[in-house]
């Protein structure tokens, strides 16, 4: 007797172990947007929304923020997604907000809506948020120091308590920005020449470095900062500036690749896009590829670009007015999956 009673004890242990092992299991998914990758849609005169496909696309909703939070509303002009532990931030640009949202549910969690103007692009360092606001618009065709083009500022925010903090001027356009070593490096396609240095620390502008008109995307890898250029009229090209020294070289493109589009880099390779063809090259080559890995001719305006788990994600802008699609395909060029998503599909955003 006594010895039934020790073997069902020891059961009951084992049980309980292997039950307290399940629930420990780091494999588990954390909600239902866990494994998968958002798809931001700018809207156009409504609202943003962000879509979500599961990594294996068993699993899409077109709407996750509406899904989670009922009629509270995303917000205008849906920008950039950026992340911090086991939250999102989606900067609606066009509201002057920042949504922040847990990222395996979508529930709300807080909005951000003081000390923002205009603003579009978010990186983290040390529980802050960095996020530049292109705050005014100078006429077109305005001197590089208009008003608006001088007033851009980086608004600095502590994501312990949600709340704006305080902002950096940067003394010049504003708006992708990558940290890099307790620096902020930023560009701004449209009226400026300069990649912009902000020190974290001293909350002071270093010396730009002088990049060429029309920088926009740009990745940083292993000390060097991708930049990529597609000015009108004119040649297309990688500027790589070494952080350690701000000295440049480039990439220039054939006339071919006029008006080359968006960046990003993955496993030691350069991608890039020219209207609706994608290239790849080594980060050590030295001239531009001129053979597309895939061409997709159903783009009408490709908006947002990717390159992430060995699959290139397009997306289409079309109209700008309805319901656009994006396209994963593999790394050689063959389809993977079509998705329907919202208006004006600007970013993906993986959430593994």
């Amino acid at each position: 007797m006594k010895i039934s009673k020790l073997l069902l004890i020891a059961f009951g242990i084992s049980l309980f172990v292997s039950c307290s092992n399940d629930d420990d299991n780091s494999n588990d998914p954390k909600g239902v947007y866990d494994n998968g990758f958002f798809i931001l849609n700018e809207g156009s005169a409504g609202q943003g929304t962000v879509s979500f496909s599961s990594d294996d696309f068993s699993v899409f909703t077109k709407d996750t923020y509406t899904a989670a939070n009922g009629s509270d509303l995303l917000g205008k002009y849906a920008q950039n997604i950026f992340f911090n532990g086991d939250n999102a931030y989606i900067i609606a640009g066009g509201s002057n907000v920042i949504n922040v949202v847990n990222r395996y549910t979508f529930k709300l969690i807080a909005k951000i809506d003081t000390g923002l103007k205009n603003p579009r692009y978010g990186v983290v360092k040390d529980g802050k948020a960095y996020v530049t606001n292109a705050n005014t618009y100078a006429d077109w065709g305005a001197s590089a120091d208009a008003p608006g083009n001088t007033d851009d500022y980086v608004a600095v925010i502590d994501l312990a308590t949600n709340k704006y903090e305080s902002k950096i001027n940067v003394n010049a356009t504003a708006n992708r920005i990558i940290e890099k070593d307790g620096k902020l490096y930023i560009t701004e396609p449209y009226n400026s020449d300069k990649l912009s240095i902000v020190n974290i620390a001293a909350k002071t502008v270093e010396t730009a470095v002088t990049i060429g008109l029309s920088a926009d995307t740009m990745e940083e890898k292993d000390g060097v900062l991708y930049i990529l250029r597609g000015p009108y009229g004119s040649r297309s090209e990688i500027v790589k500036v070494k952080l350690s020294d701000k000295t440049t070289s480039k990439i220039t493109f054939p006339e071919a690749l006029d008006g080359a589009g968006f960046l990003d880099i993955y496993n030691d390779k350069i991608y890039y896009t020219v209207y609706n063809s994608v290239y790849g090259i080594s980060t050590t080559a030295t001239a531009a590829s001129t053979t597309p890995i895939v061409t997709v001719s159903a783009i009408a305006n490709l908006y947002g670009f990717a390159v992430n788990n060995d699959r290139i994600y397009l997306a289409d802008s079309g109209d700008y007015k309805a319901d656009s699609k994006a396209y994963i395909y593999n790394l050689t060029g063959t389809l993977q999956k079509e998705l329907t998503v919202g208006v004006g599909p600007n970013g993906f955003y993986f959430n593994n």
